[in-house]
């Protein structure tokens, strides 16, 4: 009897440390530092008789790879640094960035945290994460082209890109609706280096 208990014991000792070792093993992931020069969200905001383009800049971020995998990460975008591409400029920067839109004095950053990664292909992901804009959190799902991610001796660090619409009344840009299409046309480029 005395044998079956060391044993059982022994067992369920073993099992708990190697489960615990594969969490620790996840979690020492290599960490990769997003490069805010080259990383970047473009966006197309449309009406009915127009269009306009600009970008956010990528003020900080970190992600996890696992083997070559993305694992986790996340990423501050710079709302008050918006940059207007196009013929509007100054005059439709200033609009975004008021009470109309972003309220940039106030919100002057939006965030975005990973919560779960679905691989379709190699290089082929669903991305879930938490975005946080304007002072409203909500979960945001997309496809993304996980263009390198540090497989190969000749591919170091990491690039993605990502390209889908944003419904911006989600997040309480209501302004202008019915004149001014709700989904926003994104562009996402992450670049990461260890």
């Amino acid at each position: 009897m005395k044998k079956v208990l060391f044993s059982l014991t022994l067992l369920v000792a073993s099992i708990s440390l190697v489960s615990f070792t594969n969490k620790e093993v996840k979690k020492q992931g290599p960490t990769y530092t997003v490069d805010a020069k080259k990383s970047k969200v473009n966006w197309t905001g449309s009406k009915t008789s127009d269009f306009h383009t600009g970008y956010f800049p990528v003020k900080s971020g970190s992600l996890q790879l696992i083997g070559g995998k993305l694992t986790g990460g996340s990423f501050v975008i710079d709302i008050a640094g918006n940059k207007v591409t196009d013929e509007a400029g100054d005059r439709l920067q200033g609009h975004l960035a008021s009470a109309d839109f972003f309220d940039a004095s106030k919100f002057g950053e939006a965030t975005f945290t990973i919560t779960a990664i679905k691989y379709i292909t190699n290089d082929k992901v669903s991305i879930t994460g938490d975005l946080t804009l304007k002072g409203t959190k909500a979960s945001v799902t997309f496809p993304a082209i996980i263009r390198s991610a540090d497989r190969t001796e000749k591919e170091k660090g990491f690039f993605a890109e990502a390209f889908f619409p944003l419904d911006r009344t989600v997040f309480g840009v209501s302004y202008g609706v019915g004149m001014i299409d709700s989904d926003v046309q994104l562009a996402v480029h992450i670049y990461a280096a260890k």
